[in-house]
């Protein structure tokens, strides 16, 4: 781990205690050392309605306020012309480099996407806006705008799309800075405005659960997601789990400050925390040639995660994919798959599949 911090690096694994195994409390201690908040959706409004092209989804923009900030934007999308409560899935947004925008990398709304939107689409998602997807097979999907991003961004004085990009990457080092001054966290923050996103999709008398599926830094949010709320009913994570322990310094530069909170390494190893859910259903998405983390921090959290699932050996599902840092569609139609298994109610997964 971190070969060029190797003394440093021994010296706080002996004094600090880190990656101790995870303990029966680690779920509150999770949130305390996060700086999670109190927040509640307020205020919410319909500010738009339509129906897709093909005719087959219909969508809502809505806003709603968390009590600071600027309002949040939200889409909340569905199958055309369902009767009766739907499964609902918060899906959450990558970070991807890309502040400008938020929900619409995964969600079409009622206006083509951007040209930065659909590169990045074409990099990470097939080409695809997988939330709309999911909501075609059946699901209520709700994709939100979480702090930092899209409606929820900064006025950082520019104006277009890359340039507000390139100042972000810097600012996001002010804002961790910030949020650590309150006694909170950048990864906190997040976590606290996805928690009030997630009650309020259970408070709808028209859905009937909720799950949670990200990939990368929305992975992260997912997986803290389900960490942190019990009404969670399922979580699928796509490439953003390895052992913190065989990070290298070129992984731990790849990453942002959603990935780092804090004292997070005292209290557990990322998977631990990523399985402290357990028995609840659990889907890992594994990118064999993903650059941002190593192979074997991969194979780790799978072992680690498995063990906590020992008693429950059929809640966690682990998928390993000949696939660079990615939700391809062969991806997504894993997870949409396991999702729709799991819709009815509480399930056990299928096993593990390896290549």
């Amino acid at each position: 781990m971190l070969a060029g911090f190797s003394g440093l690096a021994e010296l706080a694994a002996h004094q600090r205690g880190l990656f101790p195994p995870p303990g029966p409390d680690l779920r509150a201690a999770l949130r305390d050392a996060l700086g999670v908040l109190d927040l509640r959706v307020r205020d919410v409004r319909v500010e738009r309605r339509w129906t897709d092209a093909g005719g087959g989804l219909s969508g809502e923009e809505l806003s709603w306020t968390v009590g600071f900030g600027p309002r949040t934007r939200a889409y909340l999308l569905r199958p055309r012309d369902t009767a009766g409560p739907l499964p609902g899935v918060v899906a959450m947004h990558c970070h991807a480099g890309m502040k400008w925008a938020g929900k619409e990398k995964i969600a079409d709304g009622p206006r083509p996407p951007s040209a930065e939107v659909l590169r990045l689409r074409r990099r990470l998602y097939g080409g695809r806006a997988y939330a709309c997807e999911l909501a075609r097979r059946g699901f209520a999907v709700l994709v939100h705008d979480v702090f930092a991003w899209g409606s929820r961004r900064p006025p950082l004085g520019r104006h277009r799309a890359d340039d507000y990009d390139r100042a972000a990457r810097e600012h996001e080092h002010v804002v961790a800075k910030v949020c650590a001054v309150l006694g909170t966290s950048f990864a906190g923050v997040l976590a606290s405005e996805d928690l009030a996103a997630a009650a309020y999709l259970r408070s709808r008398p028209d859905i009937a659960s909720v799950a949670a599926i990200g990939l990368s830094g929305g992975g992260a949010r997912a997986a803290l997601l389900g960490a942190l709320d019990p009404g969670i009913g399922a979580v699928a994570v796509a490439a953003m789990v390895s052992s913190f322990r065989d990070l290298r310094e070129e992984h731990v530069a790849a990453h942002s400050w959603m990935l780092f909170p804090p004292g997070l390494t005292r209290l557990a190893d990322w998977p631990h925390v990523v399985a402290c859910r357990a028995p609840g259903p659990l889907l890992v998405l594994y990118a064999l040639d993903d650059p941002l983390f190593p192979e074997p921090g991969m194979r780790r959290a799978h072992a680690l995660i498995t063990e906590v699932y020992q008693d429950a050996p059929r809640g966690y599902t682990g998928l390993f994919f000949s696939a660079p840092h990615c939700f391809d569609i062969p991806m997504q139609e894993a997870a949409f798959a396991w999702l729709a298994d799991r819709r009815a109610g509480p399930h056990e997964a299928e096993g593990v599949r390896s290549p």
